[in-house]
């Protein structure tokens, strides 16, 4: 949000690291983070990308605490096939429809050189073609469809970590690009009662991950009918709060109810022997997190990482000058290194990296800003000789002058603390992203014209708007849509957690059951 009063003089002082602010340029800026913090690159294939290692690191430790939390509540991790036929697909009308602008399709399964170039070979085509998984109920349906007999059988309780690939026109690295990482959940359930637990259970999953790992407060609620995943009972969602005021969808859940039972004939003897056909479920969550946090925690320095999931929560720097201490110096780091190794912060031996690389230090340091790392230590011979350090906390910069705040500390001290202080990097952004997000959800509103105003005078951070609605659907629903995309406006969910409706539905006039969350969104 913009600075204003003391913090705008204070902002006024300071000589980011990057070339670009979140207010100049917020769509600028996210790109710029990416870059400066080495998160990833283009691929040479339109709407891909390479992860680089930092980024790629930061995905690792989203992918192994969420992948304890999917582990503890029963479930089993395994893999199906890349590539989909698309007969699967054609079992499931309302599927296949939601999906078929999005699917990359393989037809042929050799190439041959012709005229000096490869084309595919007219006698390699497939009998049938192949969709590149967009996500697999389709495969994993037909999978159950085998295993599951008797209500015995049930339920099944799988994940599985893959990359999907769906065809999107516009690309933004993260947040929607062509292909991407996630992990995907499907289960089947004997009654209705057990698989939507299911499915309120790992929106659950999701909502404390968000929180309690990325430090990223979000709002848990259904989906309304228009936004709900292709095949789809009921569609639930994570919503987080960007620092532009638009919404991120960040993980969702789907009752599928026998949607998918019906396709893949996944169908099992009940205990009174006779025939039903299987509950599903199914849920997701991608590399979009990696996007949501960048903009969640990213300041105008480049990324801040929370604690839990950075890949690297100490980085020590030697101020190394090709001088005789030099070797003094190291020695110091490796030891402070192996001490900070044998503790443990938020439930974990803390990751400490000393950077030994021969760059300058200074651009060392910088570099590590920028990529977000929580703490940066620096440490050059008068450290050494007064059993100090120099510690940097990413998510406090500067002092009130506006100068860097690099606060020198005795050793044992900071060695003593270095837990606590992660712990307090971890909640500090939390808060400090809650908070925003408590100051930007406006309440209140009664008229369409003054939702529609409010956003267009809030060009550049809308926030959020929670109104009162009546839950129509089908056509009524699609105009109501339609009204609200000429404002640039969507649907997000319907907060579990809503204080009960009160008074008319802003869009249709009737008595309102429900509150909904409209905003702008990525």
């Amino acid at each position: 949000m913009l600075a204003r009063g003391a913090d705008a003089n204070r902002a006024a002082m300071i000589k980011h690291a990057l070339s670009v602010t979140r207010d100049q340029d917020f769509a600028q800026w996210y790109q710029a983070v990416i870059s400066e913090a080495d998160m990833a690159e283009e691929s040479g294939v339109r709407g891909c990308m390479v992860i680089r290692p930092w980024g790629y690191g930061i995905w690792e430790r989203i992918q192994r605490l969420l992948d304890d939390r999917i582990r503890a509540t029963g479930h089993e991790n395994c893999y199906f096939p890349l590539f989909i036929p698309l007969s699967y697909f054609e079992k499931e009308a309302e599927h296949v429809d939601g999906f078929a602008k999005e699917m990359a399709v393989v037809t042929h399964h050799r190439l041959i050189q012709k005229d000096g170039k490869l084309v595919p070979d007219p006698e390699a085509k497939l009998e049938e073609p192949l969709v590149v998984r967009p996500t697999s109920e389709t495969v994993i349906g037909a999978a159950f469809s085998r295993w599951v007999q008797s209500w015995r059988d049930l339920p099944v309780l799988i994940n599985q970590w893959a990359n999907v690939v769906r065809w999107e026109m516009r690309t933004r690295m993260f947040l929607r690009t062509a292909e991407f990482l996630w992990q995907e959940g499907h289960t089947a359930h004997a009654s209705v009662e057990e698989a939507r637990v299911e499915t309120m259970r790992m929106l659950e999953v999701y909502r404390e991950f968000a929180e309690e790992c990325v430090a990223m407060p979000v709002i848990a609620g259904e989906k309304p009918e228009n936004e709900r995943f292709p095949g789809a009972v009921s569609t639930y969602s994570i919503e987080a709060m960007m620092q532009d005021g638009k919404a991120l969808q960040a993980g969702t859940s789907h009752f599928l109810g026998t949607t998918f039972s019906q396709a893949q004939n996944i169908r099992f003897q009940n205990a009174q022997g006779e025939l039903e056909l299987a509950q599903t479920t199914s849920w997701g969550m991608s590399t979009r997190m990696i996007g949501g946090l960048i903009m969640t925690h990213g300041d105008d320095d480049g990324l801040r990482v929370p604690p839990r999931i950075a890949p690297w929560q100490v980085v020590i720097v030697p101020m190394l000058r090709d001088q005789p201490e030099d070797e003094a110096i190291v020695d110091y780091c490796k030891s402070l290194q192996a001490e900070l190794a044998r503790l443990t912060a938020l439930g974990e031996p803390v990751r400490a990296l000393l950077d030994l690389k021969a760059i300058k230090s200074t651009n060392k340091r910088w570099g590590w800003i920028k990529k977000g790392a929580p703490i940066v230590i620096e440490v050059g011979g008068r450290d050494v000789a007064g059993g100090n350090v120099s510690v940097i906390r990413r998510d406090r910069l500067y002092r009130e002058d506006g100068k860097l705040d690099s606060s020198i500390q005795p050793r044992a001290d900071f060695v003593l603390e270095a837990a606590a202080i992660l712990e307090s990097i971890q909640q500090s952004l939390f808060l400090e992203a809650s908070e925003r997000m408590r100051a930007n959800i406006t309440t209140g509103v009664t008229e369409f014209d003054a939702l529609a105003a409010l956003f267009d005078e809030r060009v550049k951070f809308p926030g959020w708007v929670e109104v009162n609605w009546a839950k129509p659907s089908g056509a009524e629903l699609d105009q109501v849509v339609e009204r609200l995309k000429a404002h640039k406006l969507t649907f997000r969910n319907v907060p579990n957690d809503a204080a009960p409706a009160e008074g008319a539905c802003l869009f249709t006039g009737r008595p309102a059951v429900e509150r909904i969350l409209v905003a702008r969104s990525y």
